[in-house]
């Protein structure tokens, strides 16, 4: 068993056909194939479920691509580790909530790879439990997302900022009680699944209040636009890092019981580069810090 033939199953898990491993690993179809016949040998075990039309892994072999990454990312980071490397350099896959992809990621990101170019950003955007799931299984080296109720004991959270929600509506509402509001205006639901949309369910339910929900979303930006359009009203993080092309909405308090979600960096416990990981939680609280100050960053 060879590491090459381990990247080349993890490949499969996430493509999900051997086709598209391939292009990954840059080999052709039969060459995969024939890999995971000798991973097979070699291991003595069955891989693959190859009664259905495209070979799907077996509940065994879903176990082995989580060691099988984390043995990936030992040996990729083994130089590095006992050079004493500063590791500022090769490919950082990071994960972000789509909520922070027009203002804090790109702003992070883009002073990041100015100050260490010779490191490769990969990007993924993913709500919070897929983020964890994601840095659990290797495939993100960090993730900025929304502090869950559960960490798993394997990753650390650092937080960065706290985001209280905040009732939006249209600029031309003359109506300034948010209670009101939500009673008597069409409800434009923040995605549920997502830890900020329990948030919401919670307080809605805590006030006891009874709302006309017309649509669910989980793009800022599409809600801030039906917003705008006056096809109702939301609730959403107010963000730290707001978008330079924000929508100019009514935004109002929803009181001194406002529910907050706390943003931060979440990533693995046994990170072999924890410079990468410090000079990346630096520049995010630098992002944020300075656009608390109005200042161009």
């Amino acid at each position: 068993m060879t590491i090459h033939l381990l990247r080349t199953l993890v490949a499969i898990a996430d493509e999900k056909t051997f086709s598209a491993a391939a292009e990954v690993v840059n080999v052709t179809h039969a060459a995969v194939s024939q890999q995971m016949q000798t991973l097979e040998s070699n291991l003595d075990v069955t891989l693959f479920d190859r009664s259905t039309r495209t070979p799907e892994l077996t509940p065994l072999a879903l176990e082995i691509v989580i060691k099988a990454r984390l043995l990936i990312r030992d040996y990729d980071n083994l130089l590095p580790s006992v050079l004493d490397d500063d590791g500022l350099h090769g490919e950082i896959r990071f994960g972000a909530l789509p909520t922070t992809l027009t203002g804090l990621t790109p702003r992070a990101m883009s002073l990041y790879r100015e100050k260490f170019p010779k490191i490769v950003l990969r990007v993924s955007p993913g709500l919070t439990e897929s983020l964890l799931s994601d840095l659990t299984r290797g495939k993100l080296d960090a993730a900025v997302l929304t502090k869950p109720h559960l960490l798993p004991v394997d990753l650390a959270f650092r937080e960065l900022a706290e985001e209280p929600l905040e009732l939006i509506a249209a600029s031309t509402e003359t109506c300034d009680d948010p209670l009101e509001l939500l009673s008597s205006r069409p409800f434009i639901r923040f995605n549920r699944t997502a830890v900020v949309g329990t948030l919401i369910d919670n307080w809605i339910v805590s006030k006891q209040l009874h709302v006309n929900e017309t649509m669910e979303l989980d793009s800022l930006e599409a809600i801030a636009s039906m917003v705008n359009a006056n096809l109702g009203v939301s609730i959403v993080p107010k963000l730290v890092v707001p978008s330079d092309g924000t929508v100019k909405l009514k935004s109002l308090s929803l009181g001194p019981s406002t529910p907050k979600r706390c943003l931060g960096l979440a990533y693995h416990k046994q990170h072999v580069k924890t410079r990468t990981i410090d000079e990346l939680f630096r520049v995010l609280q630098k992002v944020i810090a300075e656009a608390s100050l109005n200042l161009p960053v």
